[in-house]
């Protein structure tokens, strides 16, 4: 058999393989689909949730109280789930290909944690103003990482250390706004653990836009991100100008984590943990793990937000911190950090 036979049915296998994940990874979401908008203190037989997600439903059914249960509550909070575990998990991949270092996502590197501090003190000022304090945040926290950055080198990995450095400093300040709150403490706290039990059609609508203010470039870059992973310094050989790549998806990586982080709060570890297991079933190509993360990522949200609603409304992002905390050290332990 020839190289090039070999190949093709390399990816013949490949490309097999990607579709039955796809497959599988559809049906999980549909099935997950009936069971969180069926499940909760009133139960609905999945049944009777299919025949109340019909747009030609008449009024009166329209008009009952299960058909808002369904369409107007737990309908926007599915997709809220799907749209910020997909967009962190797309996020994380992104980034760990950019800067070739496996630990690298919106959390580690200091961007949600910008998030959560401008948000934070959002609270302060007045509840409206938490949204756009936290895309303040956000993106001031990249400025600040990447200033740092290019003051120690400019690298990928002085990236990945001014945002671990940055994450420690605005965590100690939102640990400050929290000991000064007063009465705004319930709220700060509730807010940064991060739940989607508020979700709003029009939050949920935000978000999926949000993902495509990071898919569009990154599926444009997807083989400059691809040239990038090899190795540090690796795309400039190749003819790929890093710097202004990085400039470029950090910046709309930020953005988009400070949708989700504004509405919903901290939601970590989704943009470590996913990218890892998709990729080690699908390869390192950007483009199919674009799309594989969002799938994954949407569905682990979803699981981990019915697990935190079954046990008593808990805040989603203490289910995922405890999925993702083992997850990072095992990360750590197999020497797979990077540089």
């Amino acid at each position: 058999m020839t190289d090039a036979e070999e190949l093709s049915r390399h990816r013949g296998k490949l490309s097999g393989k990607r579709l039955r994940l796809a497959a599988l990874l559809c049906l999980l979401l549909f099935i997950s689909a009936l069971w969180r908008l069926g499940a909760g203190e009133w139960d609905i037989p999945a049944a009777r949730v299919a025949a109340l997600l019909n747009p030609f439903l008449d009024e009166s059914m329209g008009a009952s109280p299960e058909a808002l249960v369904v369409r107007s509550i737990r309908l926007p909070r599915f997709f809220a789930a799907v749209g910020c575990g997909g967009l962190l998990a797309a996020s994380g991949a992104v980034l760990q290909g950019l800067l070739t270092n496996a630990l690298a996502e919106p959390y580690t590197l200091g961007i949600a944690a910008g998030a959560a501090f401008g948000g934070a003190l959002g609270f302060f000022l007045d509840s409206y103003a938490v949204v756009p304090m936290a895309f303040l945040g956000a993106m001031s926290s990249l400025w600040l990482v990447s200033l740092i950055a290019a003051r120690s080198g400019g690298g990928a990995s002085s990236i990945v250390l001014a945002g671990v450095v940055m994450n420690a400093i605005l965590s100690a300040g939102v640990t400050f706004l929290k000991a000064i709150a007063d009465d705004r403490l319930g709220a700060i706290v509730l807010w940064l653990m991060g739940s989607l039990s508020g979700a709003s059609p029009s939050a949920a609508v935000i978000v999926w836009c949000s993902s495509l203010i990071l898919f569009v470039p990154a599926f444009v870059c997807a083989r400059q991100i691809d040239a990038c992973s090899l190795s540090e310094g690796q795309g400039e050989l190749l003819g790929v100008e890093e710097k202004k790549l990085r400039a470029l998806l950090l910046a709309v990586s930020s953005l988009a984590t400070a949708a989700v982080v504004s509405f919903f709060g901290i939601i970590g570890f989704v943009g470590l943990v996913v990218p890892h297991l998709t990729r080690s079933f699908i390869g390192p190509s950007t483009r199919p793990l674009l799309v594989f993360c969002f799938l994954g990522g949407g569905l682990l949200l979803v699981l981990a937000d019915g697990a935190a609603q079954a046990m008593g409304e808990l805040p989603v992002g203490v289910i995922t911190a405890l999925i993702g905390g083992p997850f990072f050290c095992w990360i750590l332990i197999r020497g797979k950090a990077g540089a």
